[in-house]
């Protein structure tokens, strides 16, 4: 899954990288998922990360994504602008 995030209040690309790197962990550990930025590394209000998980189970899957995606959407940090979901 990739998320689409844009950061309001950010100021600079350390700003955005203490952002992310909270929000980064809290998903891990929350949801034992693995998290990286994969994209607009460059933009110091807007980051693409991607969210991976495995399973037997694509329900399942669905259902932990479903839950990242809400539990990003709360953040007040960071605002949701997108998200896509791919499943192989």
């Amino acid at each position: 899954m990739t998320l689409e995030l844009f950061l309001p209040d950010n100021r600079s690309l350390k700003g955005k990288r203490q952002i992310l790197n909270h929000l980064k962990d809290q998903v891990r550990n929350r949801f034992n998922v693995s998290v990286a930025e994969v994209g607009e590394n460059d933009l110091w209000q807007r980051c693409r990360l991607g969210v991976v998980i495995v399973s037997n189970e694509r329900a399942f899957a669905d259902q932990v994504l479903s839950k990242v995606v809400s539990f990003v959407a709360e953040d007040r940090r960071a605002v949701l602008l997108d998200y896509q979901l791919e499943i192989k």
